[in-house]
Formats: C-alpha cells, sequence, structure tokens
C-alpha cells in the first residue's frame, strides 16, 4: 500500500489517507480480502495523528470499501468490487436515459461533469 501524506496540501491528511486508500481499492492495487496496517501502525508510518488515521478508516467503512474484523484487523472489502459495478449500470441507465431524450452525447458529458464537480 502506498500512501503519502503532503503536510503542505489544502486537503486534509485523513483526506489524503482516505482518498489514497480508496483509489487503490477501486484501481484493484488492494483486492479484496487485503488486510491494512493498524490504525496506529498507519499513523506511525505516515507521521500523522492516531484519530487522523482512524477518521479515514471510519469514512472508508462508512463508504463499505474496508470493514474491521474485530482483533483480526482491518481488510479490503468485496463492497468495493459492487461500488464500480453499480456506478456502470447507473451510467448505463444514464446513456439510456440521455439518448432517448435527445441529448447529445457531448452535452450529456458536460451535464455528467457538472454534477461531479457539485
Amino acid at each position: 500500500m502506498r500512501i503519502s501524506v503532503d503536510a503542505h496540501s489544502g486537503v486534509p491528511p485523513f483526506e489524503q489517507v482516505r482518498s489514497s486508500i480508496a483509489e487503490q481499492v477501486r484501481s484493484g492495487e488492494l483486492p479484496v480480502g487485503t488486510k491494512l496496517p493498524t490504525v496506529r501502525a498507519l499513523a506511525a508510518d505516515l507521521g500523522i495523528a492516531v484519530n487522523t488515521a482512524a477518521k479515514a478508516y471510519r469514512e472508508l467503512e462508512q463508504a463499505g470499501l474496508i470493514e474491521t474484523r474485530g482483533r483480526a484487523g482491518t481488510f479490503v472489502s468485496d463492497a468495493g468490487d459492487q461500488t464500480a459495478a453499480r456506478a456502470a449500470e447507473a451510467a448505463a441507465t444514464y446513456a439510456q436515459i440521455t439518448h432517448a431524450l435527445g441529448i447529445p452525447a457531448e452535452e450529456a458529458l458536460a451535464i455528467v461533469r457538472a454534477a461531479l464537480k457539485a
């Protein structure tokens, strides 16, 4: 697992950790079942507060990307695989609707880009 925290970034450290892990899960770089470091170990490795690492893990768990199994530790959950599939399904539905409405592809993409920025 590769994570770095830029102390000079305007992005909070917990968000840097959360987004880095989330991207690695979604890309498959961290496959389902991969054991993640403990909160304390992650914090020590990155030079951040334990509460900062815990907040990142909490948000990842709420998103269904990781799961904590008591004393066994924290692992990448299989919900990460389902996330991409659900997004692809939603995209296909959106494409069908915009096509049926006669909206050109470029305009439909512009609508999506605007929604993603919101």
